[in-house]
């Protein structure tokens, strides 16, 4: 039986434990035993890219954001998509990470760190994300497989992308049109609606772990920033007060 090898280890801020593994020319990383990432079950991280990337002529000079490097399977995809003037910002929480890449998967994918159009953000996604919300320049695609789904978080910090004010910062992060894509271990029930709320164009797509797959385990939900929309304002629904002669109906204001 052939071994399985432990390549690399470090600790997640909230003091997981972060692996890389080799087994067979196979290539995983997992969080805590549990295994995150395959190089041989790579079609939903490529599909992330098909399905959050712009399509026609807006690809040659699209600016993407990815959050996550993770095996490099969505880079390596956006690269082949986008035009030769695009600009991809690859957020990577663990510098680790992106060492790995360099080492131990530089046969994989790790010489796309080098492209001319990419650049390595250390630290969080949600940064480069407030930061475009505030700018000028926005991103035209929004590729987040930082999680297993807003039920499935990997880091508990990542819950800030899944609510009003989460939504709010990425639809003012987008440029008109732009899209982001939100990779998902399985069904979401409690994610489209919510975007949809927003003033977000959403669709849901069933996707295979693997060709060969017989059945599609995991979900990539889009949300897109219609072109020339402005965003509705948001309230929460009416709730009654408690039942007495002095007590009439409020409104709650949404809030994080």
């Amino acid at each position: 039986m052939i071994p399985i090898r432990t390549l690399a280890e470090t600790t997640t801020p909230d003091g997981s434990k972060f692996s890389l593994h080799e087994h067979d020319g196979d290539y995983f990383l997992r969080i805590n035993g549990q295994q995150l990432m395959s190089g041989t079950w790579t079609l939903s991280e490529r599909l992330l890219a098909d399905y959050g990337c712009p399509k026609g002529e807006k690809r040659n000079n699209m600016r993407v954001l990815i959050g996550g490097l993770g095996l490099g399977f969505t880079l390596k995809r956006v690269l082949e998509l986008a035009g030769e003037n695009a600009q991809v910002v690859v957020a990577e929480l663990l510098p680790e990470v992106v060492e790995w890449n360099r080492t131990h998967l530089q046969g994989v994918n790790g010489k796309l760190l080098d492209d001319p159009r990419v650049k390595i953000f250390h630290g969080d996604v949600y940064e480069c994300i407030v930061g475009a919300a505030g700018a000028k320049n926005k991103w035209d695609a929004m590729l987040l497989d930082v999680d297993n789904g807003p039920t499935g978080l990997v880091q508990p910090q990542n819950s800030q992308l899944y609510d009003h004010s989460g939504y709010d910062l990425i639809w003012n992060a987008l440029s008109p049109g732009g899209i982001a894509a939100f990779w998902a271990a399985t069904m979401e029930r409690g994610l489209d609606k919510p975007l949809q709320r927003e003033g977000f164009w959403t669709e849901c797509y069933a996707v295979k772990a693997h060709e060969n797959a017989k059945k599609a385990a995991h979900r990539i939900y889009t949300a897109q920033r219609p072109e020339g929309k402005e965003k509705p304002t948001f309230r929460a629904k009416k709730k009654r007060g408690k039942k007495g002669p002095k007590l009439g109906r409020y409104k709650k204001r949404g809030r994080r």
